[in-house]
């Protein structure tokens, strides 16, 4: 069941949020970390990996979700031609499930048909159900690209999930 935030403002990105938007990406990278069982994952200060974000895609492609003078999420898009990639989409842990993630979203949509982006695409880690199905949810149908991964360095035991199958193919993730 969905929970319905307060008042939240979608609003492009100031420079006022930087702290706010490092400890969301420290947040994400966490659940990485979690769902992969890899504590490696964004090294050892993730949340300092947000200011690479900010430097490749620019603030003017970033927007936050305000809810009484805190950031609850952000978004980002990355454009390149007549694409555009939303990266990441993340909402803080105590406000999910009120549909400031679909806030986010919808406002990311908005951005990308101003801009003239015939597909808006997700790329959400192979084992974030999550993700994938509230991507589904909010329009996401097409199949656009897959990304395959061969392993050059030994993993633990146990840290691939085999029971994947696409076209007729078997794989870990």
């Amino acid at each position: 069941m969905t929970r319905k935030a307060a008042s939240v403002t979608i609003r492009p990105y100031a420079s006022r949020d930087l702290e706010s938007c490092r400890a969301l990406w420290a947040e994400l990278t966490q659940h990485h970390r979690d769902i992969y069982h890899d504590s490696s994952i964004g090294g050892e200060a993730p949340g300092l990996c947000f200011d690479g974000h900010l430097a490749r895609v620019g603030a003017d492609h970033i927007w936050v979700a305000e809810g009484e003078e805190e950031i609850l999420g952000f978004v980002g898009l990355i454009v390149s031609d007549e694409e555009a990639e939303v990266e990441p989409l993340v909402v803080a842990p105590g406000h999910r499930g009120q549909g400031i993630g679909r806030s986010l979203l919808e406002r990311m949509v908005r951005e990308a048909e101003k801009l003239g982006v015939r597909f808006l695409n997700v790329r959400p880690v192979a084992r974030n159900a999550q993700a994938i199905s509230f991507f589904y949810a909010s329009g996401f149908r097409l199949l656009g690209r897959v990304e395959l991964c061969m392993e050059l360095r030994p993993s633990p035991p146990g840290a691939w999930k085999p029971g994947l199958e696409l076209l007729s193919c078997s794989f870990d993730y």
